[in-house]
């Protein structure tokens, strides 16, 4: 089949780049003032606009302004995405609404963007301009009396008819407004998606105009059918960014729209195309998108779900026609109007595909490409004029490729005329038969050691975390990498992932793997290896040598390696990186080459090490989930070790002498729950920054004492067994986070005190904790302290001015001072019996050790030291009548309060003084009999959930005029039965409740709710 390909100018273009991408309002809502303004359309106003994010253009204007519609008004319905048209009785009477009518019919009925919501009235009345309608035009017809205002009514007629049939809202069909506002913004919130849009706004592009005046041809945007379109061109000529392009331009006038990027890539490292099969179904599916569990799952659902949507489906960078036949198999998978985007380099897989409607990308023309070349080369559009001759070299070398002339161009910003003089001069030089050989230019011009990390991350880690990837790059090449690694970025070899990792446009990649590939064409003798079948080659036949550097092999997916070679490794004695993850062997090495940096080897299978692996330059071991027992016996000298992790090596069982590793510097042995014992010579590790010792469950000593200079994070959550911490160095200035979790410890060494640098300390369930020492109050930089689940700890050892966080559990009986600081206090759950006796009114009596007031003014009082206070959290903690203190009014930043679960009767005058208190929590206050007066606050919510007791709201008459407006206000009272026998204050609540929020009969429990989740229950 021949493709045909599109040459011929389009007339309009409905992707044209005077087209913005995206709309400055989601909504504009026409309606007339005179019987919805303040009530109905006020409300679905504040729903759409305040309460779900939707920008709604909203004409809050009382008067009509003349006698035709404004330009701006005009210019708010074009820019609007969607019309929401409120045909109330008076509607038509206003012709101001109806000019906006005849607007929003031109601009939007054929996108189908118009939304008609029948108030009171009847869609036939409207269409057939009956009753009220009929009145407004008879009264229109006598004031227009010219032949142009005749045909403008005619013209509002005709209008009122297509809106009266298009489906929308009957207010009649509605029990309430409040469910017809809920009805309207679920069915425009799905309408109007957020626009995301794929490429920057404020890149300049170049050389787009024609190409997209050829596709708009092509999508041919008015015929309902499905059409798949091809976008073909060679690597680097920007398929992709004119696809996404297009994208960005029409996708908000599809149902459903998804761009799926990299499809050879993920079909090459996923070994399966079910990721990208269910990222167009996620919207439709949702929670039930694992049901997607393969391929052939995949182009069931994708069937069933798409036949009847106008779908928007990008697929880019396909390299097999099966790749087409699982995402888009045929054209009977989409509903009517949808359009399929294919970006290709070979031609051959649309032919195969039956796609004939194609677009070939041609590289840019002189102008295009000097342009182009400038905005890297110079950050303008045109070269600056000594530099003109030169440039024209460079153009004649790219000959249009855009990718070439962005890396070229970024490679000699700010760089002299020597230096250009002297890229020329190399071009000349090197042949220019492929894309390859124009890439490779860049590339040749790094350093050498440029040169090995470069290939390192397009091997080994594209995709990887930056931070990992600085880390492995450092340990490996023994050098620091991150300058190294801003050359790359500075000539476009490299960039920075959206999710802070290392990335390469696909092309650059494949340079990349050429030139290791053209090393050998045995694999053996390359100097890197990352392909399965490479890899397992060399395994198998032991055709290793000298010439491998790194091997890399990470499939997506656990897999068995039942037969290889233990011996493999022997001839590798260049070999400095190897990384197996997901990877189970059979057996394990019997031999490691002593040239290894860096080992990353999940699932490790033997119990040892080789004993003849020589680590003398090993700076990164990582085995996690081995079956190692140990590591090797007795001390070994491993000056250049950084960074082990033996992570859920559950058959470990000891240490080893840690003397060795001088410069170690993270150890994690999380969830090694044999780990019995830790070598008494960790403690003198001066470089560890990290021991994590997370879940040892079978660890039970730990030496008496550390000295670690540097140690900045020490875990022990869940060592269950450990009794004892070591004392702390004088000289440990830079441990900021020490975590205690679970562990069986008595008491905390008073050495605490010389941890300078210590920000949070977690004694979460330290249950047999007793005390803490009262070095820990001269921590200044100490900000969170959690101490939930020590039930044996009574008090505060005294003064903690800078603690910003506590949570202390619920066990506290003695009054603790100096917390002027502290923003959050939590205290959740109880025992009765540790709690006799306590009350926060002791809890409290702050100001005894501090006779000075703090120097903003305020007068001391029992909870004036709490002044920076914004959370107090105090659920289930016995408190009864008078435990809380009579001046909690005083802490003026107080955002949340709960006192949820507690036995007090009622609560102090005070608390109508905290001023931005927006949540009060008393739900299951079983004791609880009033409300005093509540803070006036706008956007308060409040829950008396379960207060069975509760009789009376103080001040009734204030707290129902609160319900005038259910936006600024929530009330939850379920199960007060008390309270809901107060038929008068029933009464004056319902007196106050706006008219559109109807309501049934109020069996007992019930809630009143702030939009949009107001409800009676």
């Amino acid at each position: 089949m021949a493709l045909t390909w599109s040459t011929q100018r389009a007339s309009s273009s409905f992707l044209s780049n005077d087209l913005a991408p995206g709309w400055k309002y989601d909504v504009f809502l026409s309606f007339t003032g005179a019987d919805t303004r303040r009530g109905f359309v006020s409300h679905l106003y504040h729903e759409l606009c305040k309460c779900q994010g939707i920008t709604t253009f909203y004409d809050d204007q009382e008067l009509e302004r003349g006698t035709s519609i404004s330009p701006e008004l005009l210019g708010a319905i074009k820019a609007s995405h969607t019309a929401i048209v409120v045909l109330s009785p008076k509607y038509a009477h206003s012709k101001w609404c109806l000019d906006e009518l005849t607007n929003i019919v031109q601009c939007m009925e054929a996108r189908k963007s118009i939304l008609p919501v029948f108030y009171e009235t009847n869609p036939s009345d409207i269409g057939n301009q009956r009753a009220s309608f009929a009145e407004a035009f008879t009264e229109h017809e006598e004031k227009f009396i010219s032949t142009e205002d005749k045909k403008k009514v005619t013209q509002w007629r005709a209008d009122l008819k297509k809106v009266s049939k298009i489906s929308g809202w009957h207010s009649k069909n509605f029990k309430s407004e409040r469910q017809l506002i809920d009805d309207i913004v679920k069915c425009v919130r799905r309408k109007v998606q957020a626009t995301c849009m794929l490429l920057d706004s404020s890149q300049k592009l170049v050389g787009t105009d024609s190409a997209l005046e050829q596709l708009s041809l092509l999508l041919a945007h008015d015929a309902n059918d499905v059409r798949f379109i091809g976008i073909t061109g060679m690597g680097g000529v920007g398929k992709t960014t004119l696809a996404k392009l297009v994208y960005d331009k029409i996708f908000h006038h599809f149902e459903v729209h998804c761009f799926l990027e990299n499809v050879r890539a993920v079909s090459v490292t996923d070994r399966t195309l079910v990721r990208l099969q269910k990222q167009p179904l996620f919207p439709i599916l949702k929670e039930n998108i694992e049901n997607v569990s393969d391929q052939q799952w995949g182009i069931i659902y994708t069937k069933k779900c798409l036949c009847n949507k106008k779908v928007l489906l990008v697929l880019d960078d396909v390299d097999q026609v099966n790749q087409l036949q699982v995402l888009a198999g045929k054209k009977d998978w989409f509903g009517m109007g949808s359009r399929i985007i294919v970006t290709t380099r070979n031609e051959r897989l649309l032919v195969e595909h039956d796609i004939s409607s194609c677009h070939n990308v041609e590289v840019l023309n002189d102008a295009e490409a000097l342009e182009l070349f400038s905005l890297h080369a110079f950050r303008k559009d045109q070269p600056e004029e000594d530099f003109l001759e030169l440039s024209k070299h460079f153009l004649d070398y790219a000959k249009g490729l855009p990718l070439v002339l962005k890396i070229l161009g970024s490679s000699l910003y700010k760089r002299g005329q020597d230096a250009w003089n002297s890229v020329r001069d190399n071009l000349r030089k090197i042949p220019i038969p492929t894309v390859f050989d124009s890439l490779k230019v860049t590339y040749d011009g790094l350093e050498k050691t440029e040169k090995r990390i470069f290939l390192d991350v397009a091997c080994l880690h594209k995709g990887k975390p930056t931070t990992e990837v600085l880390r492995v790059l450092d340990n490996s090449f023994g050098i620091s990498s991150s300058s190294m690694i801003d050359v790359l970025i500075e000539r476009s070899l490299v960039y920075n992932g959206s999710g802070n990792t290392i990335e390469m446009h696909d092309l650059i990649q494949e340079m990349a793997w050429t030139i290791v590939h053209e090393e050998s064409e045995e694999p053996g003798l390359r100097s890197r290896l990352w392909l399965s079948n490479d890899i397992f080659h060399i395994l198998t036949t032991n055709t290793g040598s000298r010439a491998i550097e790194a091997i890399s092999l990470r499939p997506p997916q656990v897999e068995e390696v039942r037969q290889w070679n233990c011996e493999a490794f022997s001839k590798m004695h260049g070999l400095r990186f190897l990384e197996f993850n997901n990877l189970i062997f059979s057996s394990g090495p019997k031999f490691l080459p002593c040239s290894l940096r860096i080992i990353n080897w999940s699932f490790y299978p033997s119990k040892f090490l080789p004993t003849s692996f020589c680590l003398y330059l090993l700076t990164e071991l990582k085995m996690c989930s081995s079956k190692l027992v140990r590591l090797w016996e007795g001390k070994v000298d491993l000056p250049n070790l950084k960074y082990i992790d033996l992570a859920f090596s559950n058959q470990l069982i000891n240490t080893p002498d840690f003397s060795g590793f001088p410069n170690l510097e993270t150890l994690h042995l999380l969830g090694c729950k044999n780990l019995v014992e830790i070598h008494r010579s960790i403690a003198f590790l001066k470089k560890l920054k990290v021991l994590n010792l997370n879940s040892c469950e079978s660890i039970k000593s730990l030496p008496s004492k550390l000295e670690m200079d540097s140690l900045e994070t020490f875990n022990l959550d869940g060592c269950s067994n450990v009794k004892k911490i070591p004392e702390f160095g004088e000289q440990m200035k830079n441990l900021s986070l020490i975590s205690l979790k679970g562990t069986a410890i008595k008491k905390i060494p008073s050495s605490i005190g010389h941890l300078a640098a210590l920000e949070e300390l977690c004694l979460r369930n330290c249950k047999n904790l007793l005390n803490l020492p009262r070095d820990i109050c001269t921590l200044k930089s100490l900000r969170k302290l959690r101490m939930q689940g020590c039930s044996k700890i009574d008090k505060l050892p005294g003064d903690m001015d800078h603690l910003e966080f506590l949570n202390l559990g619920a066990t506290m009986k003695e009054p603790f001072v100096g917390l002027k600081n502290l923003r959050y206090l939590i205290s959740e759950g109880s025992d009765a019996k540790a709690r006799e006796g306590w009350g926060l009114h002791r809890l409290l009596q702050l100001g005894k050790s501090h006779p000075d007031p703090p120097c903003w003014g305020m007068v001391l009082s029992s909870l004036n030291r709490l002044c920076s206070l914004r959370k107090l959290i105090l659920q289930d903690c016995e408190l009864c009548e008078g435990d809380i203190p009579d001046d909690i009014g005083c802490l003026s930043f107080l955002e949340r309060l709960d006192l949820s679960g507690n036995n007090f009767v009622s609560l102090p005058e005070s608390i109508r003084r905290l001023s931005k208190l927006d949540r009060l929590y008393l739900n299951r206050c079983k004791r609880l009999q009033e409300l005093p007066p509540l803070p006036s606050n706008s956007g308060l919510s409040v829950n008396v959930d379960n207060c069975t007791s509760l009789k009376r709201l103080r001040d009734a008459s204030k707290l129902s005029s609160r319900f005038t407006n259910l936006y600024d206000f929530a009330f939850s009272c379920k199960n007060c039965i008390a309270l809901v026998q107060d038929e008068g204050w029933i009464n004056t609540i319902l007196s106050r409740i706006p008219r559109f929020a109807t309501y049934r009969a109020l069996p007992n429990p019930f809630t009143f709710y702030r939009a949009p989740c107001m409800a009676w229950k």
